[in-house]
């Protein structure tokens, strides 16, 4: 079995325990907290205690607090799938919906999103769901509108004059 790996020299319990009191973050003051007692010269196995994990996550948070001190005790973002679709491909996007389909062409009069994912297909080879596409839009800034109908109103009456 080999050897713990140390813990920073310009922390001290103390300070981790100040560090846990003021943060906002509960998972971090945990982790803090847990830290702290390996600091006093207790086992890992009570910090895993106190953390309520395995000596395995405790070993992770002693590599993050050592790399990047109490900041890297917080919560990471997962980083997600990769975006199908490149930095090119996306440009491409925003080109064609700005100028619009040309019906002869295109074989539509306005753009869906079935259409554009239909279009990214054909020019390059990427199959991406409606729902996929319209996200993509959003990222690109654009929104969705929908023409909806008017009211029609009978005998004359204006809408204020309805009640």
């Amino acid at each position: 079995m080999g050897a713990a790996i140390g813990l920073r020299d310009d922390f001290d319990a103390a300070g981790l325990r100040r560090l846990a009191r003021t943060t906002k973050s509960a998972n971090q003051g945990r982790r803090l907290l847990a830290l702290a007692e390996i600091y006093d010269g207790r086992s890992r196995s009570d910090a895993a205690r106190i953390g309520g994990v395995t000596l395995q996550i405790v070993r992770d948070w002693v590599v993050r607090f050592n790399a990047r001190g109490p900041d890297g005790l917080f919560d990471g973002k997962a980083p997600g799938k990769p975006s199908l679709l490149n930095e090119a491909q996306r440009q491409a996007l925003a080109e064609i919906v700005e100028s619009g389909p040309i019906p002869a062409i295109h074989g539509v009069v306005r753009w869906r999103l079935i259409d554009l994912a239909r279009w990214l297909h054909d020019e390059f080879g990427v199959s991406l769901t409606e729902t996929t596409v319209g996200r993509e839009l959003k990222k690109l800034g654009y929104v969705k509108l929908t023409a909806r109908p008017r009211r029609q109103y009978r005998c004359g009456r204006s809408r204020s004059d309805s009640v």
